[in-house]
This record gives structure tokens, C-alpha cells and sequence, in this order.
């Protein structure tokens, strides 16, 4: 019996992988209608696709691979009544954001005239994403808190701070939570007012987890207020509408691609298809992506008039992704966040990029990834 599969057409590396065992049909991942997945025993989509009973209800669905890490565009509790499966993409894009938060330091950290040393990161929520910016700070030389209320309670971890604590002590803090509406460890809007003003006055708060994890209206007003010194946002409230008051006080703004590397993506994609193949059968378990495309430049020559560590690590880290580009971008057209963001450029990964004679920030750059050659 030949499947029938809905996939959203902005899923790359996927065209053609299942045609030989399937019947597939690619459309936009925010127009899928019940109409379209009526007949469809699986569907693979992105955080654009609503899959809940709107989408669902008399249809034959029995799978669901979402090839993102988040998974709240899916009801669970519908799914399981109605004996729908559903898997996401764990840590697909893990490497992706591990180098969007190191671009967003180090270009930080030259902004502000300020030694990695002497700063402390705080990072909030250490599963897959959380755990690799942890690694970052560390190769960088900074004071790393960690914060994690499942994880210390499950784990018995004693090298997890609490919050109050980040959030008083940390120069960055950044943000890699679920969205979690309710409950002990409810994260909706966990930046509010009181966290806010409990930070630093020369703290910068970057979040690339969940839009509603931070209260844009009251950061908008605490930044007009000068209560913190800045932040970085990937993702918003009610995107793709995004406050453009708010826009033009951020620090970095980008429309939510801090994991949308080549190699991120293909990571999703290779788990979404391994997973709807171990559901039906289908041959596929091991499949992965060949031939991700190069960078058009490789090897990076650190330029001999940098002279700080900073400097040089910067320069290095923005050859593979610079977020101020992302930002210029988005500036200057923010009405077309939803198509930033489905047409995203190729970009590759720290080791996909080789240093050349890499002098004294050698150990730093292998620790964050890159391949060195002296």
C-alpha cells in the first residue's frame, strides 16, 4: 500500500526522498487545510502548520514529523485521543543556534568594549540547544551560570543556580526554553517586569527559544526606559507581525533563523523522514542528506591588524555567520519576515570552515568547532 504524505514545501533536502515509496504533495506550511490532508496518512511540516483538530478532525492522519525542534504548533492532547502519532526533531538544530548566540557575543562583546573574561553568561534551559552555548561561553572564557528547574529537580544537579540568581549575577543572559503555558515550570512571558528589572542596568538579555517566552510589550517599555542596556530577538510575539517599535531598539533583531543552518535543516529533514519510515515501514531508517552544499569560502585568514582575542575570534565567527547581516536585513523590510524566513540563504556550520594559521585563538576556535591548519 502506497502512503499518502503532505510535506511543507519549505522543508529542504526532501524532494524526491520518498516519491518511490509514496504519494507526496508539497504546499505552503501555513496554508495546509483539512481539505489537503483529508486522505494523507502523514504529514510533515514546520511550527507554520497548526496541527490540531481544525486541521485533523475526520481526516486519516495517523503520523505527524514536525522537522523543528519546537512542537507547540501540534495538540497534543488531540493527537492522543484521536490515536495520532507525532514525533519532532530533538536537537536538529542544536549547532545551529550554538553559533547565532556566539556571533551575537562576540559582535556584543567588540560593540561594548567588553573582555570575555571579565563577562558572565546566563543560560536558561540546558537540554540540547542550552547545553552547546553553555560549551561556548566556557571556550570563551566567560563565568557560565546554568539554570534548568525539570533538569536539577530530575537530575539532582548541583551545579544548576536558581534564577534570581542568573538574573542578578549575568552581563548576557540567554533564553533556550519550550514554551510551557502553565504549570510549575510555565514559561510564558517568564521575562517580565520583575526580571527585568532585576538584571543589570548594563545587562543584554538575547532570546532565540519562543516568542512568548519574553513579554515584548513590557521589554519594549523597560528598553525605552534604558532599565537594561539591550537584547537580541530571533523570535516574537504574533509573528510574522512583529512590533516595529521594538524592532528599532533591538540590539540584533533576525526573523527567526537562528536554527536555520544547512546542516541544522538537513538534521531535521533526516529525522522527520527516519521517523514516518520507522512509523510505516517504509525502508527508510538510516536515511540522512548527502551533498550539503560548501561555503563559497572555506578557509578563513585571520586578517594580522586584529590584535585582541575578541577581534580575531569575531572576525572568524562572522566569516561562518554574522548577525548583523540577518539584522540589516529585517530593518530593512519587516513586512517580509515570513518570506526572510522561508527563503533563508545556505549557511553552513563552524565545521564546515577550516582557520589558517589561527595564532593564539587556536584552542578557543576547535572548542567552538572549526577545523584549524597552521
Amino acid at each position: 500500500m502506497r502512503r499518502k504524505i503532505i510535506i511543507d514545501d519549505k522543508i529542504p533536502y526532501i524532494k524526491g526522498a520518498l516519491e518511490p515509496v509514496a504519494d507526496v504533495a508539497y504546499l505552503p506550511g501555513a496554508k495546509i487545510s483539512r481539505v489537503d490532508v483529508k486522505d494523507a496518512d502523514a504529514i510533515i511540516t514546520r511550527t507554520r502548520t497548526e496541527c490540531n483538530r481544525l486541521l485533523l478532525h475526520t481526516t486519516r492522519v495517523q503520523f505527524i514529523a514536525t522537522a523543528t525542534i519546537g512542537f507547540d504548533h501540534i495538540d497534543d492532547d488531540y493527537c492522543q485521543k484521536h490515536g495520532i502519532s507525532w514525533t519532532n526533531a530533538p536537537g536538529c538544530n542544536s549547532g545551529s543556534v550554538k553559533q547565532y548566540i556566539t556571533s551575537a557575543i562576540l559582535n556584543l562583546a567588540l560593540k561594548y568594549r567588553m573582555s570575555l573574561s571579565d563577562l558572565t553568561l546566563g543560560v536558561v534551559g540546558i537540554g540540547n540547544v542550552g547545553s552547546k552555548v553553555a560549551q561556548v561561553g566556557e571556550a570563551l572564557g566567560m563565568t557560565v551560570l546554568k539554570n534548568d528547574p525539570p533538569r536539577k529537580r530530575n537530575e539532582q544537579l548541583n551545579d544548576f543556580k536558581e534564577l534570581d540568581e542568573i538574573i542578578r549575577r549575568s552581563d548576557i543572559i540567554t533564553l533556550h526554553v519550550p514554551l510551557n503555558k502553565e504549570g510549575q515550570d510555565k514559561t510564558f512571558h517568564l521575562v517580565e517586569e520583575n526580571f527585568i528589572n532585576q538584571m543589570k542596568p548594563t545587562a543584554i538579555l538575547i532570546n532565540s527559544s519562543r516568542g512568548p517566552v519574553v513579554d515584548c510589550e513590557i521589554l519594549k517599555r523597560e528598553l525605552g526606559h534604558r532599565v537594561i542596556r539591550g537584547a537580541v530577538l530571533d523570535v516574537w510575539e504574533n509573528e510574522p507581525d512583529i512590533d516595529l517599535e521594538l524592532l528599532a531598539m533591538l540590539e540584533y533583531a533576525t526573523p527567526h533563523i537562528a536554527g536555520y543552518s544547512a546542516d541544522g535543516k538537513a538534521n531535521g529533514t533526516a529525522m522527520s523522514i527516519q521517523a514516518v519510515s520507522r512509523f510505516f515501514d517504509l525502508g527508510f531508517d538510516d536515511w540522512t542528506v548527502q551533498n550539503i552544499p560548501q561555503p563559497s569560502t572555506p578557509e578563513i585568514i585571520i586578517p594580522e591588524n586584529l590584535k585582541t582575542i575578541e577581534e580575531k575570534l569575531c572576525f572568524a565567527v562572522n566569516k561562518s555567520y554574522d548577525i548583523s547581516f540577518d539584522t540589516g536585513l529585517l530593518r530593512q523590510s519587516p513586512q517580509t519576515f515570513e518570506k526572510q524566513r522561508g527563503d533563508y540563504r545556505v549557511r553552513r556550520e563552524f565545521q564546515a570552515y577550516e582557520i589558517v594559521n589561527p595564532g593564539e585563538i587556536k584552542e578557543i576556535a576547535e572548542k567552538l568547532g572549526f577545523k584549524t591548519r597552521s
